[in-house]
Protein backbone atom coordinates (compact mmCIF):
# COMPACT_ATOMS: atom_id res chain seq x y z
CA UNK A 1 0.00 0.00 0.00
CA UNK A 2 1.32 3.26 -1.21
CA UNK A 3 2.16 6.20 1.66
CA UNK A 4 -0.40 8.92 1.73
CA UNK A 5 1.84 11.33 0.65
CA UNK A 6 2.41 9.82 -2.58
CA UNK A 7 -0.81 10.95 -3.58
CA UNK A 8 -0.17 14.53 -3.23
CA UNK A 9 1.21 15.67 -6.54
CA UNK A 10 -1.19 14.19 -8.10
CA UNK A 11 -4.15 15.77 -6.50
CA UNK A 12 -2.39 18.96 -6.49
CA UNK A 13 -2.48 18.27 -10.41
CA UNK A 14 -5.93 17.24 -10.20
CA UNK A 15 -6.53 20.17 -8.66
CA UNK A 16 -5.56 22.55 -10.63
CA UNK A 17 -6.56 20.63 -13.85
CA UNK A 18 -9.64 21.23 -12.33
CA UNK A 19 -9.14 24.91 -12.20
CA UNK A 20 -8.27 24.91 -15.89
CA UNK A 21 -11.66 23.27 -16.99
CA UNK A 22 -13.28 26.07 -14.66
CA UNK A 23 -11.74 28.23 -17.12
CA UNK A 24 -12.81 27.08 -20.31
CA UNK A 25 -15.94 25.76 -19.92
CA UNK A 26 -17.53 28.35 -17.93
CA UNK A 27 -15.48 31.60 -19.12
CA UNK A 28 -14.41 30.85 -22.39
CA UNK A 29 -17.58 28.95 -23.26
CA UNK A 30 -19.64 32.03 -22.76
CA UNK A 31 -17.74 33.07 -25.71
CA UNK A 32 -18.15 30.22 -27.72
CA UNK A 33 -21.91 30.53 -27.24
CA UNK A 34 -21.48 33.85 -28.03
CA UNK A 35 -23.42 34.93 -31.70
CA UNK A 36 -22.77 38.50 -32.94
CA UNK A 37 -26.42 39.72 -34.03
CA UNK A 38 -26.47 41.28 -37.73
CA UNK A 39 -27.66 44.76 -38.17
CA UNK A 40 -31.01 45.52 -37.16
CA UNK A 41 -33.26 47.59 -39.63
CA UNK A 42 -34.54 50.91 -38.83
CA UNK A 43 -32.31 51.55 -35.60
CA UNK A 44 -32.05 55.47 -34.84
CA UNK A 45 -28.29 55.45 -35.02
CA UNK A 46 -26.65 58.06 -32.56
CA UNK A 47 -24.47 60.65 -34.11
CA UNK A 48 -20.70 59.63 -33.69
CA UNK A 49 -17.10 61.31 -33.13
CA UNK A 50 -14.32 58.68 -34.38
CA UNK A 51 -11.03 59.83 -32.66
CA UNK A 52 -7.23 58.93 -33.65
CA UNK A 53 -4.46 60.54 -32.19
CA UNK A 54 -1.61 60.32 -34.99
CA UNK A 55 1.93 60.99 -33.97
CA UNK A 56 4.02 61.29 -37.34
CA UNK A 57 1.84 58.98 -39.09
CA UNK A 58 1.95 60.72 -41.88
CA UNK A 59 2.28 57.38 -44.33
CA UNK A 60 -0.54 55.33 -42.07
CA UNK A 61 -2.87 58.14 -42.94
CA UNK A 62 -2.40 58.04 -46.59
CA UNK A 63 -2.55 55.03 -46.58
CA UNK A 64 -6.02 54.00 -44.30
CA UNK A 65 -7.95 57.33 -43.24
CA UNK A 66 -9.95 57.42 -46.49
CA UNK A 67 -11.71 53.95 -45.16
CA UNK A 68 -12.51 55.84 -41.75
CA UNK A 69 -13.93 59.02 -43.41
CA UNK A 70 -16.09 57.13 -46.21
CA UNK A 71 -17.81 54.48 -43.97
CA UNK A 72 -22.01 53.76 -44.11
CA UNK A 73 -22.88 56.09 -41.16
CA UNK A 74 -25.51 58.60 -41.31
CA UNK A 75 -23.91 61.36 -39.31
CA UNK A 76 -20.75 60.94 -37.55
CA UNK A 77 -17.22 63.29 -37.87
CA UNK A 78 -13.79 62.29 -37.88
CA UNK A 79 -11.24 63.81 -35.09
CA UNK A 80 -7.72 63.26 -35.67
CA UNK A 81 -5.20 64.85 -33.03
CA UNK A 82 -1.88 66.04 -34.95
CA UNK A 83 0.50 65.24 -31.82
CA UNK A 84 3.45 67.05 -32.16
CA UNK A 85 4.52 65.55 -35.65
CA UNK A 86 7.49 66.32 -36.95
CA UNK A 87 6.72 64.94 -40.53
CA UNK A 88 4.28 65.73 -43.23
CA UNK A 89 1.16 64.70 -41.30
CA UNK A 90 -0.13 68.12 -40.84
CA UNK A 91 -0.16 69.04 -44.98
CA UNK A 92 -1.74 65.38 -45.10
CA UNK A 93 -4.78 66.44 -43.26
CA UNK A 94 -4.92 69.49 -44.99
CA UNK A 95 -5.88 67.55 -48.13
CA UNK A 96 -7.82 65.27 -46.88
CA UNK A 97 -10.09 68.05 -45.45
CA UNK A 98 -10.57 69.68 -48.88
CA UNK A 99 -12.14 65.94 -49.85
CA UNK A 100 -13.77 65.33 -46.19
CA UNK A 101 -15.88 68.03 -44.64
CA UNK A 102 -16.82 65.77 -41.49
CA UNK A 103 -12.64 65.18 -41.03
CA UNK A 104 -11.81 68.15 -37.77
CA UNK A 105 -7.98 68.28 -36.31
CA UNK A 106 -7.11 69.35 -33.24
CA UNK A 107 -3.07 70.08 -33.20
CA UNK A 108 -0.63 69.67 -30.56
CA UNK A 109 2.74 71.94 -30.51
CA UNK A 110 5.59 70.84 -29.04
CA UNK A 111 6.51 72.10 -25.87
CA UNK A 112 10.45 72.27 -25.02
CA UNK A 113 9.31 71.79 -20.70
CA UNK A 114 6.17 69.33 -20.98
CA UNK A 115 6.10 66.30 -22.39
CA UNK A 116 2.96 64.47 -22.75
CA UNK A 117 1.76 60.90 -23.19
CA UNK A 118 -1.03 59.81 -25.33
CA UNK A 119 -4.13 60.51 -22.97
CA UNK A 120 -2.87 64.02 -23.31
CA UNK A 121 -3.68 63.71 -26.94
CA UNK A 122 -7.06 61.69 -26.99
CA UNK A 123 -8.32 63.82 -23.79
CA UNK A 124 -7.56 66.83 -26.41
CA UNK A 125 -10.02 64.60 -28.97
CA UNK A 126 -12.65 63.99 -26.61
CA UNK A 127 -12.82 67.95 -25.81
CA UNK A 128 -12.94 68.69 -28.96
CA UNK A 129 -15.30 66.09 -30.60
CA UNK A 130 -18.85 67.46 -31.29
CA UNK A 131 -20.82 64.19 -30.23
CA UNK A 132 -21.53 62.41 -27.23
CA UNK A 133 -20.59 58.91 -28.62
CA UNK A 134 -16.99 58.14 -29.32
CA UNK A 135 -15.28 55.41 -31.33
CA UNK A 136 -11.30 55.22 -31.46
CA UNK A 137 -8.88 53.85 -33.33
CA UNK A 138 -5.35 54.18 -34.26
CA UNK A 139 -3.82 55.94 -37.44
CA UNK A 140 -2.33 52.42 -38.43
CA UNK A 141 -5.85 50.53 -38.46
CA UNK A 142 -8.54 50.38 -41.01
CA UNK A 143 -12.21 48.50 -40.42
CA UNK A 144 -13.15 45.32 -42.41
CA UNK A 145 -16.31 47.05 -43.68
CA UNK A 146 -17.87 50.45 -44.23
CA UNK A 147 -20.41 49.23 -41.80
CA UNK A 148 -17.70 49.21 -38.97
CA UNK A 149 -19.49 52.48 -37.34
CA UNK A 150 -23.25 51.28 -37.60
CA UNK A 151 -22.19 47.61 -35.94
CA UNK A 152 -20.22 49.79 -32.76
CA UNK A 153 -23.08 52.34 -32.37
CA UNK A 154 -25.50 49.84 -32.78
CA UNK A 155 -24.41 48.21 -29.25
CA UNK A 156 -25.08 51.74 -27.63
CA UNK A 157 -28.28 49.88 -26.22
CA UNK A 158 -29.76 51.90 -23.01
CA UNK A 159 -27.59 51.77 -20.02
CA UNK A 160 -24.62 50.52 -22.23
CA UNK A 161 -21.91 52.82 -22.41
CA UNK A 162 -18.77 50.97 -23.16
CA UNK A 163 -18.40 48.77 -26.29
CA UNK A 164 -15.78 46.97 -26.53
CA UNK A 165 -14.51 46.02 -30.47
CA UNK A 166 -11.67 43.60 -31.55
CA UNK A 167 -8.68 44.31 -33.64
CA UNK A 168 -6.49 41.74 -34.81
CA UNK A 169 -3.42 41.88 -36.95
CA UNK A 170 -2.65 41.67 -40.22
CA UNK A 171 -0.97 38.10 -40.88
CA UNK A 172 2.03 37.84 -42.46
CA UNK A 173 5.27 35.27 -42.41
CA UNK A 174 7.91 34.36 -39.78
CA UNK A 175 6.79 33.36 -36.03
CA UNK A 176 7.15 36.63 -34.40
CA UNK A 177 4.32 37.51 -36.45
CA UNK A 178 2.30 34.19 -36.05
CA UNK A 179 2.80 34.93 -31.83
CA UNK A 180 1.47 38.09 -32.00
CA UNK A 181 -1.55 37.31 -33.60
CA UNK A 182 -1.88 34.47 -31.29
CA UNK A 183 -1.46 36.82 -28.46
CA UNK A 184 -3.29 39.12 -29.53
CA UNK A 185 -6.49 35.93 -30.02
CA UNK A 186 -5.46 35.18 -26.27
CA UNK A 187 -5.85 39.08 -24.92
CA UNK A 188 -8.75 39.17 -26.86
CA UNK A 189 -10.85 35.65 -25.19
CA UNK A 190 -9.79 36.86 -22.24
CA UNK A 191 -11.09 40.67 -21.88
CA UNK A 192 -14.52 39.27 -24.36
CA UNK A 193 -15.31 36.28 -21.62
CA UNK A 194 -15.17 38.78 -18.91
CA UNK A 195 -17.05 40.90 -20.27
CA UNK A 196 -19.84 38.26 -21.00
CA UNK A 197 -19.87 37.42 -17.12
CA UNK A 198 -20.23 41.04 -16.07
CA UNK A 199 -16.81 41.64 -15.29
CA UNK A 200 -15.23 43.67 -18.21
CA UNK A 201 -11.23 44.37 -17.52
CA UNK A 202 -9.94 45.74 -19.91
CA UNK A 203 -10.27 47.10 -24.51
CA UNK A 204 -8.41 47.69 -26.79
CA UNK A 205 -8.20 51.36 -27.94
CA UNK A 206 -8.10 50.08 -32.20
CA UNK A 207 -11.47 49.00 -31.60
CA UNK A 208 -13.23 51.03 -28.70
CA UNK A 209 -16.16 52.96 -28.19
CA UNK A 210 -17.64 54.96 -24.99
CA UNK A 211 -19.56 58.07 -23.72
CA UNK A 212 -18.25 61.43 -23.56
CA UNK A 213 -20.71 61.71 -20.74
CA UNK A 214 -18.77 58.59 -19.06
CA UNK A 215 -15.63 59.95 -19.82
CA UNK A 216 -16.12 63.11 -17.71
CA UNK A 217 -17.93 61.70 -15.09
CA UNK A 218 -14.77 59.53 -14.88
CA UNK A 219 -12.66 62.22 -14.53
CA UNK A 220 -10.56 61.29 -17.63
CA UNK A 221 -7.23 59.42 -16.82
CA UNK A 222 -6.69 61.46 -13.81
CA UNK A 223 -6.47 58.75 -11.52
CA UNK A 224 -3.58 57.15 -13.74
CA UNK A 225 -2.15 60.28 -16.32
CA UNK A 226 1.39 59.41 -14.68
CA UNK A 227 1.49 56.26 -16.73
CA UNK A 228 2.08 56.38 -20.47
CA UNK A 229 -0.02 53.82 -21.20
CA UNK A 230 -3.41 52.72 -20.19
CA UNK A 231 -5.83 55.19 -22.49
CA UNK A 232 -7.89 52.02 -23.49
CA UNK A 233 -7.50 49.17 -21.05
CA UNK A 234 -7.00 51.15 -17.61
CA UNK A 235 -9.81 53.88 -18.58
CA UNK A 236 -12.34 50.27 -19.46
CA UNK A 237 -11.33 48.98 -16.09
CA UNK A 238 -11.89 52.09 -14.04
CA UNK A 239 -15.41 52.64 -15.65
CA UNK A 240 -16.56 49.58 -16.78
CA UNK A 241 -19.29 47.96 -14.30
CA UNK A 242 -21.69 45.04 -14.50
CA UNK A 243 -24.42 46.43 -16.82
CA UNK A 244 -22.76 49.72 -19.12
CA UNK A 245 -20.51 47.13 -21.01
CA UNK A 246 -20.95 45.71 -24.59
CA UNK A 247 -18.96 43.71 -27.05
CA UNK A 248 -18.99 43.82 -30.63
CA UNK A 249 -17.09 41.23 -32.73
CA UNK A 250 -19.56 40.80 -36.20
CA UNK A 251 -16.80 40.34 -38.75
CA UNK A 252 -17.61 43.13 -40.41
CA UNK A 253 -16.99 45.64 -37.14
CA UNK A 254 -13.65 44.31 -36.68
CA UNK A 255 -10.40 46.79 -37.57
CA UNK A 256 -7.10 45.65 -38.86
CA UNK A 257 -3.59 46.70 -38.15
CA UNK A 258 -0.06 46.23 -39.05
CA UNK A 259 2.01 44.07 -36.52
CA UNK A 260 5.18 44.99 -35.21
CA UNK A 261 7.75 43.53 -37.37
CA UNK A 262 10.66 43.51 -34.99
CA UNK A 263 10.87 41.63 -32.11
CA UNK A 264 12.55 44.81 -30.28
CA UNK A 265 9.34 47.14 -31.38
CA UNK A 266 6.85 43.96 -30.21
CA UNK A 267 9.12 44.05 -26.56
CA UNK A 268 8.75 47.47 -25.74
CA UNK A 269 4.60 47.60 -27.06
CA UNK A 270 4.45 44.91 -24.36
CA UNK A 271 6.69 46.70 -21.84
CA UNK A 272 3.78 49.39 -21.87
CA UNK A 273 0.92 47.11 -22.16
CA UNK A 274 2.27 45.41 -18.86
CA UNK A 275 3.13 48.90 -17.09
CA UNK A 276 -0.50 49.25 -17.53
CA UNK A 277 -2.09 46.47 -16.04
CA UNK A 278 -0.59 46.94 -12.78
CA UNK A 279 -2.77 49.86 -12.52
CA UNK A 280 -5.75 47.11 -12.81
CA UNK A 281 -7.84 47.37 -9.78
CA UNK A 282 -7.53 44.57 -7.28
CA UNK A 283 -9.96 42.14 -7.53
CA UNK A 284 -9.05 42.10 -11.66
CA UNK A 285 -5.45 41.80 -10.83
CA UNK A 286 -6.01 38.77 -8.36
CA UNK A 287 -8.39 37.41 -10.92
CA UNK A 288 -5.60 37.79 -13.93
CA UNK A 289 -3.09 36.74 -11.83
CA UNK A 290 -4.79 33.58 -10.32
CA UNK A 291 -5.46 32.47 -13.67
CA UNK A 292 -2.05 32.71 -14.96
CA UNK A 293 -1.07 31.37 -12.46
CA UNK A 294 -2.74 27.82 -12.48
CA UNK A 295 -2.13 27.27 -16.16
CA UNK A 296 1.84 27.87 -15.44
CA UNK A 297 0.88 25.13 -12.07
CA UNK A 298 -0.78 23.01 -14.61
CA UNK A 299 2.25 22.77 -16.79
CA UNK A 300 5.06 22.26 -14.21
CA UNK A 301 2.86 19.99 -11.92
CA UNK A 302 2.55 17.40 -15.05
CA UNK A 303 6.20 17.88 -15.89
CA UNK A 304 6.88 17.29 -11.90
CA UNK A 305 4.83 14.71 -11.94
CA UNK A 306 6.49 12.54 -14.80
CA UNK A 307 9.91 13.38 -13.58
CA UNK A 308 9.23 12.70 -9.24
CA UNK A 309 6.09 9.99 -9.53
CA UNK A 310 6.83 8.28 -13.35
CA UNK A 311 4.52 5.56 -12.50
CA UNK A 312 1.47 8.41 -12.62
CA UNK A 313 2.74 9.03 -15.86
CA UNK A 314 -0.89 8.43 -17.16
CA UNK A 315 -2.58 10.89 -14.41
CA UNK A 316 -0.61 13.68 -15.95
CA UNK A 317 -0.74 12.21 -19.78
CA UNK A 318 -4.63 11.74 -19.68
CA UNK A 319 -4.67 15.48 -17.30
CA UNK A 320 -2.99 17.11 -20.25
CA UNK A 321 -4.91 15.25 -23.29
CA UNK A 322 -8.41 16.18 -21.69
CA UNK A 323 -7.61 19.73 -20.99
CA UNK A 324 -5.77 20.00 -24.65
CA UNK A 325 -9.05 17.98 -26.05
CA UNK A 326 -11.57 20.60 -24.19
CA UNK A 327 -9.61 23.67 -25.06
CA UNK A 328 -9.84 22.46 -28.63
CA UNK A 329 -13.05 22.28 -28.85
CA UNK A 330 -14.14 25.38 -26.79
CA UNK A 331 -11.74 27.70 -28.56
CA UNK A 332 -11.26 26.56 -31.96
CA UNK A 333 -14.60 27.75 -32.99
CA UNK A 334 -13.76 30.90 -31.08
CA UNK A 335 -10.26 31.24 -33.04
CA UNK A 336 -12.66 31.05 -36.54
CA UNK A 337 -14.63 33.88 -34.93
CA UNK A 338 -11.96 36.12 -34.35
CA UNK A 339 -10.52 35.39 -37.61
CA UNK A 340 -7.34 33.45 -36.24
CA UNK A 341 -8.37 30.01 -37.62
CA UNK A 342 -4.67 28.85 -38.83
CA UNK A 343 -3.66 29.68 -35.53
CA UNK A 344 -5.86 26.27 -34.41
CA UNK A 345 -2.99 23.64 -35.68
CA UNK A 346 -0.43 25.82 -33.55
CA UNK A 347 -2.54 25.67 -30.56
CA UNK A 348 -0.86 22.87 -28.48
CA UNK A 349 2.73 24.54 -28.77
CA UNK A 350 1.64 28.06 -29.13
CA UNK A 351 -0.45 27.46 -25.65
CA UNK A 352 2.89 26.67 -23.66
CA UNK A 353 5.27 29.24 -25.24
CA UNK A 354 2.64 31.77 -24.49
CA UNK A 355 2.36 30.71 -20.49
CA UNK A 356 6.20 31.05 -20.62
CA UNK A 357 6.50 34.33 -22.39
CA UNK A 358 3.99 36.03 -19.97
CA UNK A 359 5.24 34.81 -16.94
CA UNK A 360 8.69 35.81 -18.24
CA UNK A 361 7.69 39.47 -19.23
CA UNK A 362 5.18 40.03 -16.49
CA UNK A 363 7.91 39.45 -13.77
CA UNK A 364 9.97 41.44 -15.95
CA UNK A 365 7.61 44.23 -15.91
CA UNK A 366 7.14 44.26 -12.51
CA UNK A 367 10.89 45.86 -12.29
CA UNK A 368 10.76 47.88 -15.42
CA UNK A 369 10.49 51.44 -15.84
CA UNK A 370 7.61 52.80 -17.76
CA UNK A 371 8.12 53.63 -21.92
CA UNK A 372 6.33 56.60 -23.50
CA UNK A 373 3.57 55.69 -26.57
CA UNK A 374 5.72 56.88 -28.99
Amino acid sequence: MEHPLNYILPGLFGLFLCIQLYYILFVYGRLNRYSPPDLIPDVDYPPLSVIICARNEEANLRLYLTEILEQDYPLYEVVVVNDCSSDDTKWVLKEFQERYKHLRTVAIAEHERFNHGKKFAVTLGVKGAQYEHLVFTDADCFPQSNLWLRYMAQQFTPGKSIVLGYSPYVETKGFLNTYIRYETYQTALNYLSFALKRNAYMGVGRNLAYTKSLFFKGKGFAAHMHIPSGDDDLFVNQNATRDNVAICIHPDAMVWSEPKRTYKAYKQQKKRHFGAAKAYRTKHKFALGFQAASTLLFYLLALTLLIVQPQYWYIALSGYLLRLLLLAIVCIPIMKKLQVGKLATGLPFLDIYHVVYITIKGLGASFGKHVSWK
